[in-house]
């Protein structure tokens, strides 16, 4: 996403998630400023996190994550998700073993064409919803 990203992340320590955020955001600032002779941060605001409760949110979740640049209309066609660079789904799909660890994911599918229509299938509704999201008040 231009302007922000999403993790699917499985804390194993105390405070885990926000030390790796903490050092990934401040790394990535130092890197982007010696990049780009700038100074400052980066990053608007501190991260934000949810808690998942359950398998049923932890899968719902990974398709929301791996929608979203179809929902944001950064992409126009949904097979165009295959090849998204700058997503982990093209690693989903792919039988190679990369950064993520697939198989907390992919263990709740028979294989990779159910995964795939699983992420499809709220393609379009996931599309409307953000599209009328700014309909609603806070």
């Amino acid at each position: 996403m231009p302007n922000h990203y999403h993790l699917q992340l499985k804390q194993l320590i105390d405070n885990g998630i926000s030390i790796f955020i903490s050092k990934f955001q401040n790394s990535f600032t130092k890197f982007f400023n010696t990049l780009t002779n700038r100074f400052g941060h980066l990053f608007e605001s501190q991260f934000k996190a949810k808690i998942i409760l359950n398998e049923e949110e932890f899968i719902h979740v990974n398709r929301y994550i791996h929608l979203n640049p179809y929902t944001s209309f950064l992409i126009k066609d949904i097979e165009d998700l295959k090849s998204f660079l700058a997503s982990s789904l093209p690693e989903y799909l792919n039988e190679k073993q990369g950064f993520c660890e697939k198989s907390l994911i992919l263990s709740h599918f028979k294989n990779l064409k159910d995964y795939w229509q699983f992420i499809k299938n709220q393609a379009d509704y996931q599309r409307k919803l953000n599209q009328i999201k700014h309909l609603i008040f806070d």
